[in-house]
């Protein structure tokens, strides 16, 4: 926990890095380590508010035993078992301590006089939005994101089918189904030690939210086609796509991080996949850019956002600060997808898409995207994706944890007329 706290990396990385540093850790023991560690983030607001009720400051050992006095599955007798001060355990507890496990033993998590912001965990500077954006289902959406996120695969088919692979999964003895939504989607019913796993070492699945690979979907890339991932990260969306196109054709993995192309590279290559090549950009009006004005049948803009639709995912990410935040955000993302849009041909196909659920990066962005660029237009989902129904937006992709038990996505669809490039205005 102190690790996470004082770095400003990502939850999953942290604990990744820190059970290579300990290999001698077992499999049952790493389950169980990582599971205790997400439960306090996902409770990290409501432990804080405990810890102040009592006097106690918001330090990771009295965080620990708060929630374990408060989830109700361990005694005081065990937890001070625990604590034993032994080669791999904490330190003795102090009478301080004993004292705070008693007080808080036979409380449960939520307390009436919680305000709506800690018992839903939901930072200061999302609550508006997010109020805005469900209204009555607020609390029904913070609540679903406050639950664990399911393991999705997603299949590569130029090496399985998804039948097989479901197969190989329940051959391993997991509980594996079909995904409701994705063609290419497996969700796992259990957390399995992924190193356990061949197929994903073979590249026959990729790790993949649902929703991800539902963005990656609207693309509609085909065989043949060349194809822009313009904020491709790590990769994900960019093997989905390549994939579509059954190797054939030109896909284009753009990102102003060098690093994280680099290691997709390696990703795209066990996948057995040929057609992508990777591009550092040094911001998103590189020169490179408007060299390939036009030159692209389809765009994809996963734009950098909050990240708000990934917290359960990521229940870290909630309280991390948010760069400059939103008044930063904002005007970035328009100016990517400003710029990204010069990529797409006459008649091309642009998507616009973000693990957010704020409205201020989703339709209002596209609303203002559109009035500022008079050669697009959107293609409502029941005419890019008419198999895709409940959608949340009627015209656009918008999927929540409650309502469709995947991450929070939105994706825009949008179309370049066959209009002449030059009355397209500049992004630089």
């Amino acid at each position: 926990m102190y690790e996470v706290d004082g770095v400003a990396r990502p939850a999953d990385a942290v604990v990744a890095a820190w059970f290579r540093a300990r290999r001698y850790i077992g499999d049952r023991d790493r389950v169980h380590i990582a599971d205790l560690l997400y439960a306090l983030l996902r409770h990290h607001a409501r432990i804080a508010w405990w810890l102040a009720k009592h006097g106690r400051p918001d330090v990771p050992r009295n965080r620990l035993l708060a929630w374990l006095a408060l989830d109700g599955r361990t005694t005081p007798d065990q937890v001070h078992v625990l604590f034993n001060g032994g080669k791999f355990a904490p330190a003795v507890l102090r009478d301080h301590e004993r004292a705070l496990v008693a007080k808080l033993q036979g409380c449960a998590i939520d307390h009436p006089a919680m305000p709506d912001e800690v018992r839903f965990e939901c930072p200061s500077w999302a609550a508006e939005p997010l109020r805005r954006r469900f209204r009555d289902s607020f609390g029904r959406e913070m609540a679903a994101l406050l639950t664990a996120a399911p393991l999705d695969l997603r299949v590569n088919p130029l090496k399985s089918t998804r039948e097989a692979m479901l197969r190989a999964l329940r051959d391993f003895g997991l509980k594996a189904e079909a995904a409701r939504m994705a063609p290419y989607g497996i969700r796992v019913k259990e957390r399995p030690s992924l190193a356990s796993l061949p197929m994903l070492r073979s590249g026959e699945v990729e790790i993949q939210d649902e929703g991800s690979q539902l963005v990656a979907m609207l693309v509609d890339a085909r065989p043949g086609e060349r194809v822009v991932d313009f904020c491709a990260g790590a990769g994900g969306k960019t093997l989905a796509i390549a994939a579509q196109m059954a190797n054939k054709g030109h896909v284009m993995a753009c990102d102003v991080l060098a690093n994280r192309l680099k290691r997709a590279a390696e990703r795209f290559r066990r996948a057995g996949l040929h057609n992508i090549e990777t591009k550092p950009l040094a911001s998103e009006t590189d020169r490179w850019v408007k060299r390939h004005k036009g030159g692209f049948d389809r765009v994809l803009v996963d734009a950098p956002c909050s990240g708000t639709g990934t917290w359960r995912r990521n229940p870290d990410a909630r309280w991390r600060p948010l760069g400059a935040g939103l008044d930063h955000l904002l005007p970035l993302q328009a100016s990517i997808l400003a710029s990204a849009a010069r990529l797409v041909k006459p008649g091309g196909r642009l998507v616009y898409a973000t693990c957010s659920m704020l409205p201020e990066e989703n339709e209002e962005q596209v609303a203002a995207f559109l009035a500022a660029h008079p050669a697009f237009q959107v293609v409502p989902l029941r005419a890019a994706a008419p198999q895709l129904t409940g959608s949340a937006h009627p015209d656009h992709l918008s999927l929540t944890p409650a309502r469709h038990d995947t991450d929070g996505f939105f994706a825009a669809v949008m179309q370049r007329n066959a209009e002449a490039l030059s009355e397209e205005p500049s992004a630089e």
